[in-house]
């Protein structure tokens, strides 16, 4: 097991280097001169060699990554251009608003898909198979900024329960806070339930039909109990796999989401740096995004040894 977690750990190390290259590369050396396109083609010489003197763009380019990545390291992200604040207090304070997100929309996925995709497998064929497929069937259509709109028309301005956008702040209460977040939150979910509880289906189903489920009904045990005991367990090995990859389709989701809801997340934070030019926070925010993505399919590799013993002894 040891051996198993350190060669992730290398795996994960090696992979965000390789990350942090090709951001560097798009960013700041395939378009030519970064300084023009964050002020335009139109900018003065003499403020376009300000800010190259400033960024450091007349030093050659691996002098600048390895410069970037020993920043990072100690906790410099650099100066954003827009706020004129470091971009690392952008980090963390729009962390607070992505992370508990992304938390709330990951949990409202798989409490909703998992026991969909259970029933609708002890059901296969019958009416709650076919309802639960209907569901996968539109959730997988339907984008997920599609249905935040759907929700701010029912439930902000139709029935008033929730407002249309904005975060109040943590300071007003964890209640009014999570509040804020449940629509964008259950926006972000539908679609990654719609496909954990296809996958939970097929995977459930395939497991009923191994003998040792057999053997477990012959010995007396219920269906019920079966299928929490022995079927369960034994298929949520491909489930954490899909629920792992859907992390980076979360974190694509909320750019687009956060901003239906005005969100003052990091996506609504990469959003506004695209539309402004800021190439010192893109580079540093898709590159925490990307860090987020490594890290939970580290995870689930290790989750993957946790659930399944036979792949820590053939590892």
């Amino acid at each position: 097991m040891i051996l198993l977690l350190l060669r992730r750990l290398g795996s994960l190390v090696v992979t965000l280097l390789l990350a942090s290259l090709a951001i560097f590369l798009v960013l700041e050396v395939l378009p030519g001169d970064p300084a023009a396109i964050m002020l335009g083609t139109e900018a003065r010489e003499d403020t376009l060699a300000a800010l190259r003197q400033q960024m450091g763009l007349e030093r050659p380019p691996h002098e600048r990554y390895f410069d970037w990545l020993t920043g990072l390291l100690s906790g410099n992200f650099g100066l954003s251009m827009t706020y004129r604040v470091p971009v690392s207090e952008l980090v963390v304070e729009r962390l607070a608003v992505t992370l508990p997100l992304a938390i709330l929309a990951i949990l409202i996925s798989t409490l909703l898909a998992i026991p969909l995709g259970v029933i609708a497998a002890a059901n296969h064929e019958g009416l709650a198979d076919r309802g639960v497929m209907l569901f996968s069937q539109v959730g997988v259509a339907v984008p997920n900024f599609w249905i935040g709109l759907l929700l701010i028309l029912f439930f902000s301005s139709y029935l008033g329960w929730f407002s249309a956008g904005g975060f109040p702040g943590w300071a007003a209460g964890v209640t009014t806070a999570l509040k804020a977040l449940l629509l964008p939150a259950v926006a972000l979910a539908l679609p990654q339930a719609a496909i954990l509880a296809r996958v939970t289906r097929s995977s459930v189903l395939e497991i009923l039909g191994e003998d040792f489920v057999r053997t477990a009904r012959a010995k007396g045990l219920t269906r019920r109990v079966t299928l929490r005991r022995h079927v369960l367990r034994n298929a949520l090995i491909p489930v954490v796999t899909v629920m792992g990859m859907q992390f980076s389709f979360l974190v694509a989701g909320a750019i687009l989401v956060e901003n239906v809801f005005t969100l003052p997340g990091l996506g609504r934070l990469l959003f506004q740096a695209m539309s402004q030019r800021d190439l010192i926070v893109i580079k540093d925010v898709v590159l925490f995004f990307a860090a987020l993505v490594i890290l939970v399919n580290f995870l689930v590799d290790l989750t993957y040894a946790w659930l399944d013993p036979r792949l820590r002894q053939s590892r």
